[in-house]
This record gives C-alpha cells, structure tokens and sequence, in this order.
C-alpha cells in the first residue's frame, strides 16, 4: 500500500499519533510552547560585536523585555544559521575568522545550557538560510562559493546532513529562510546581482527549488520569520541598509507586498517568530554600529515594527529560530 506525506496513523503499539513525513513514520509532539517554555522562546545564537561570540541568549516572545543569558555555542562565530522543532534548536556552519566551518550543534530548547555535537554539513558553508518543520531542518545558499545547494537533517536524530536539491537562482549567499508546516520558502540573496527572488520546496520531500515570486525589491541579509500562515522578511541590504518589511503568504505563489518598516534600518540581523508575533534582533548598520535592537510585528496584521527590548550586547550576523515558529503549525 502506498503512503502519502502527510497522512496520520494510531500507532497501538505505543498508543501514539504518528504522522508520515515521505520517509518514515514519526510521533506527533503533542506539547505546546505554553506547555515547554511557558510561552514561545527565541533564541539568538553567536554573531558578531564585533568579535566574534559563542553567546546564546534567550527571551519569552509573548511578552516583550530584554534577552537572558541561555548557554554558549561550542565556539564563538558568526553567520551561522539556526532552525528548531518545538524541543530542539540546531545551529549549521558560520564563520570562525578566517575559515568557515561545517559543524552543527543543538541545545534543547527548554532547558538551559551549551551546545551538543549533532553532525555536519556538506561542506563549509555560512551566510546560508535555516528553516525547518517539526522532524527537518533545511540549509540553502551561502558561501563560500556562493552556493545553491539544499541540504537538510532530521532534527530528532543526530547525523550529517544530506543533499535536498538546488536553488532555482545561483545568488543564495545572504538568504532569508521561513517555513509552513508543509513548505519551505527562502527569499532574496547576493552577491552579484542582489537578487529579489523568492523559491519554495516541499519539506517532506527531495528536489530542486521552484520559483514562488518576488520580494518587494532586490536585498539579502534580512531578518526572516513565519507563522503557519505568513512568512515576513525585515531589513537587509539593497542596496544599503534597509527598513524595509514584506510578507507572503505561504500557501500560494506570487510577489510579497509591503508590510512596514523596521524601528531601525540594519542587515544581518536574525528573526524568529510565533504565532502571533515575529521579532527581528540585532544588525548592523554601515557606516555605523551594531545593533542591539529587538522588534516586533503582529504577523497577521500590517503595520510598522514596535520596541520589544533589548540584545545582552550589540550583534550582528547572529542565528534565530523559536520553539512556536510557523513550521511548527
């Protein structure tokens, strides 16, 4: 008997829902952020200011404030990228001056504390996207050869990762990562030309990305977020620094349209969502410093960003992600 992505089971061995991913069957987490983290967590991961740093720092995206000390990487970095499932975060790559690199790490969300081994990439890779669903974490783009490829990993196991298929663009260095539940989005990208496009895959699935749209103008380096429904981009470069804000909606194809605009212009800076809410952290400005700003938008609605706090210190080219983001559902 074939079986579909997607389709759900009782499984009355274990008396557990499982869910069948294209691969194998999984258990369905019944848990909740509310339920784990007493809201949803954001986590911000290494970056830069200016040295590079191994911080992680954590807040309650429900509430607003400023960030808490969680834990350090392995080894201070920046342009990593960053995805999680409700209980685990994963941190890919980044660069440790003058290389990049190709481990991958995981914390367990919940808890405090540093980071664990989990495997490696295909090869080293930084300023790449991040995203993920509830069992896989997908990485595409970055550099140093300013890549397109796709690779991911299952996010409840430990391994390297393994080869998803290509981009549909060849300037993926910089791009922003979202996901629904079902979809992986990653947006925009350098370096020459900056890029505007927007493709999709099917998380469950292996291949090649297809174009979705584009977003409202050309720029990589964004802060990027979803819920379930709605992904949105923040900032990024196009081709200076930017307050721009779009969205798209997940569950079709076309352009982003205007959402608002940061409280602060920046690049490199970090998103990371729930729900209701998406928050973009950190970023740089040039000429000028880094940030340690932290934003927010009501995702369903439009509308400018609002102060929701404040970083540990300033940073730039960190790694976001959240145990409530729109992978999740």
């Amino acid at each position: 008997m074939t079986v579909n992505s997607g389709s759900i089971r009782f499984n009355t061995d274990s008396a557990k829902m499982e869910i069948y991913n294209g691969e194998q069957w999984w258990e369905i987490d019944s848990t909740s952020p509310e339920q784990q983290t007493g809201g949803t967590r954001a986590l911000l991961m290494g970056g830069g200011n200016p040295s590079t740093t191994n911080v992680i720092e954590f807040a309650n995206i429900d509430s607003t404030g400023n960030f808490a000390d969680f834990g350090d990487l392995t080894a201070a970095r920046t342009e990593g990228k960053a995805c999680a499932s409700r209980t685990r975060a994963i941190f890919a790559g980044g660069n440790i001056s003058p290389s990049d690199r190709n481990d991958i790490y995981f914390v367990t969300i919940a808890s405090q504390g540093n980071t664990s081994d989990f495997g490696l990439t295909l090869a080293n890779v930084s300023e790449h996207s991040g995203l993920s669903n509830e069992t896989r974490g997908i990485f595409a783009g970055g550099k140093p050869s300013e890549t397109n490829v796709i690779q991911y990993i299952t996010i409840a196991a430990t391994g390297n990762a393994l080869d998803f298929g290509d981009l549909s663009y060849t300037d993926a260095t910089g791009a922003m990562g979202a996901a629904s539940p079902t979809r992986g989005i990653i947006a925009g990208g350098s370096p020459s030309p900056i890029t505007d496009a927007i493709d999709f895959v099917t998380i469950s699935t292996l291949g090649n990305g297809a174009d979705f749209g584009n977003l409202t103008d050309s720029r990589y380096s964004g802060g990027s977020s979803s819920n379930a429904i709605r992904a949105v981009f923040g900032g990024g470069w196009s081709p200076s620094h930017t307050d721009t804000i779009d969205y798209i909606t997940m569950a079709t194809t076309g352009n982003a349209a205007d959402f608002g605009d940061l409280t602060v212009s920046r690049y490199t800076l970090a998103g990371a969502a729930s729900r209701t809410r998406a928050v973009f952290m950190g970023g740089h400005t040039n000429p000028g410093p880094l940030k340690d700003t932290v934003d927010y938008v009501q995702i369903m609605t439009t509308g400018d960003a609002v102060d929701f706090g404040d970083l540990s210190s300033n940073t730039a080219s960190p790694a976001g992600c959240s145990n409530g983001h729109g992978g999740l559902g």
